[in-house]
Parts: structure tokens; C-alpha cells; sequence
């Protein structure tokens, strides 16, 4: 069954703009496992804009069920992610002033790099997922980088979705059948909300993981977090 790992980018980012400790994003952490997420994601940059480097540090020992660290591997984040060993690190190519992720990797034109982070990851024991565009043959080139799974970007498919869900999520499902034939584990993440996430779902079932964090903690403001994560929890435990 598809697991949710709830992003907390944004409960640091209020945090940021007023200074201080409030709301305390160890607590918050704490709070959406309790209230039913099935892991925390976090995307430190190296800005340290929302999440710090600081507070990577301070929640992985409170984290009970499993931790998800995602950022572009330049040296500091490879030092951080191997001081820290979460259970799963998501390579993502951000450029250090993107606003949000916006693109997924081109595995086969950088084979060699990455192959190289996930054998230093995977000689850690953690679990690497390549963040890719639904193309199989970026799939490909991940399971020849050595990647244990591949997250979809899934912003296309938010965005073609109010137009029709069948032709939003046609390239994710050749690409996620691909991503099943090369044995590899399946993540999906970015601008999935409580619209658009049970169709991807049942279209594509053998998703292991959601990483959400915008939309949700968005939610949560009208909501309040643990109604919100239960309805999160809603949309993918349909099986």
C-alpha cells in the first residue's frame, strides 16, 4: 500500500520569517506521525531557507517511522545525509535559487555521478530514489545508476489534471510500468493535493510512496493538521 510522507519545508518556513522557535518543527515532525503520516520528508537547501541543516539534525532522532531527506547532492548535503543516515535520500536537481524542484534528472547524460552517490549511499545502508520526469528511459537510466526507486515529478500531471485525468497521468503510467518492469520501488511527488491524489492511486496502485508538503500543509490551515492528514490518508488507502 501506498505510504504518505509528509513534507514539513513549509512549518519551517513560518517558522523562518518571524525568527524563534514558533511553530517548532521537531514538534510538528512528531505531531504528523502521530496524527498518521508514515514518514517525514524534509529538502534542506543550502540557503537554509525553510528546513536547516541544523533541524535535519535535531528530528532524526525523533522519528519513529521513516525519514526521507530529499536535495541536490553537492558536498555538504552528501556530508549531511551520511552523518545523519535517514532511511531513504531522494537526489533532486534543484539549482540553489530555485523557488521549488522544477525538473528531474537526465540519468543518462550524468550516469556517472550518480551512479557514484547512490554506491556511497547505499554503502551507508540508505535507500536511494532518483527524482525523474515520467520518461521510462530516464527510469532506465536510473536503475543503471544503481537507484533502489525513482520519484515522478508529478507537477505535469497537477496541472493537466482539471482538463482531463486520463490524458494527465498517461505518461506517468507508461513510466511508472517501466519503473515496475526494472524492479525498481516507486515514489511520486509535487503539487499532489486532495483532488488530484486518489486518481493517481488507483491508476497507478503500485505507488509506494506520496511525498507531500505544500498542499497539505496548506490544507492543514483551514483544517487544522490532523484532520487534514487523515483526509490525506484517505485519498490512497482505497485498496
Amino acid at each position: 500500500m501506498t505510504r504518505l510522507s509528509v513534507n514539513i519545508n513549509k512549518i519551517a518556513t513560518l517558522r523562518n520569517a518571524r525568527g524563534g522557535n514558533l511553530p517548532d518543527v521537531e514538534k510538528a515532525a512528531r505531531d504528523c506521525e502521530a496524527f498518521g503520516a508514515e514518514g517525514i520528508t524534509v529538502h534542506p537547501r543550502p540557503d537554509e531557507r525553510h528546513i536547516r541543516y541544523s533541524d535535519v539534525r535535531l528530528i532524526r532522532p525523533n522519528i519513529t517511522t521513516e525519514f526521507n531527506i530529499e536535495g541536490n547532492p553537492i558536498g555538504s548535503f552528501i556530508d549531511l545525509v551520511c552523518e545523519v543516515v535517514p532511511d531513504q535520500v531522494t537526489l533532486v536537481p534543484d539549482a540553489h535559487d530555485a523557488i521549488t524542484s522544477n525538473a528531474g534528472w537526465d540519468t543518462l547524460a550524468i550516469r556517472g555521478f550518480l551512479t557514484d552517490v547512490c554506491a556511497l549511499f547505499r554503502s551507508k545502508g540508505i535507500r536511494t530514489s532518483i527524482f525523474i520526469d515520467p520518461d521510462p528511459r530516464m527510469a532506465e537510466g536510473a536503475a543503471a545508476c544503481g537507484a533502489d526507486r525513482v520519484e515522478m515529478y508529478t507537477a505535469a500531471y497537477a496541472e493537466r489534471y482539471p482538463e482531463g485525468p486520463e490524458a494527465a497521468i498517461a505518461d506517468y503510467l507508461r513510466c511508472a510500468e517501466r519503473v515496475r518492469e526494472l524492479g525498481l520501488g516507486l515514489n511520486a511527488g509535487h503539487d499532489l493535493n486532495l483532488d488530484n491524489l486518489e486518481y493517481f492511486i488507483r491508476t497507478i496502485p503500485w505507488t509506494d510512496e506520496v511525498s507531500i508538503g505544500h498542499a497539505l500543509i496548506s490544507d492543514a490551515l483551514y483544517m487544522g493538521l490532523e484532520k487534514t492528514i487523515a483526509a490525506y490518508l484517505s485519498k490512497i488507502k482505497i485498496f
